[in-house]
């Protein structure tokens, strides 16, 4: 049940220091899986408010991070790096709700997947669109509406 469902039910409880920790941490997981680096310097995390069915904002704090990092993975590799995850995540819990593998720059290599249990969401895939913006891979992590532990959660 996602929480437009019920907008009610009990939101995950995390820090959002321990959020980002576990983002490096899993991006930096799918990246040994498919034995591929990762750059720390193009790491991006952005916090960003839960929005509810209606374009409601809470005013408990709850958020959803969505964390990338970019790999120096050459574009010849991409295939191999979603077809690694697809076969391991899966067998995790993860269900892929996306993939592709990569064919030219109108095409590229895409792993998306969400975690029954938790739903967090992660992705692998190609970014950019040739000469003008390189094409790299990104790994991503997405979770779901949380909130700070000790926090009441707003009902609505």
């Amino acid at each position: 049940m996602s929480q437009s469902d019920a907008p009610n039910a009990p939101l995950p409880r995390m820090e959002k220091k321990a959020a980002l920790k576990w983002a490096k941490d899993y991006t930096a997981y799918m990246a040994r899986l498919t034995d591929v680096g990762l750059v720390p310097s193009t790491a991006k995390a952005n916090f960003e408010a839960c929005i509810g069915a209606n374009d409601e904002i809470a005013k408990d704090g709850r958020y959803s991070l969505f964390y990338y990092v970019y790999s120096p993975a050459p574009v010849t590799e991409h295939t191999r790096v979603v077809r690694t995850l697809r076969r391991e995540l899966t067998q995790q819990g993860y269900e892929v709700t996306g993939y592709r593998e990569f064919k030219d720059a109108y095409s590229s290599a895409v792993f998306r997947a969400n975690n029954k249990e938790n739903s967090y969401r992660v992705t692998a895939e190609t970014v950019g669109s040739g000469k003008a913006k390189p094409q790299r891979l990104s790994f991503s992590v997405r979770t779901p509406c949380m909130l700070s532990p000790g926090v009441k959660q707003q009902q609505f």
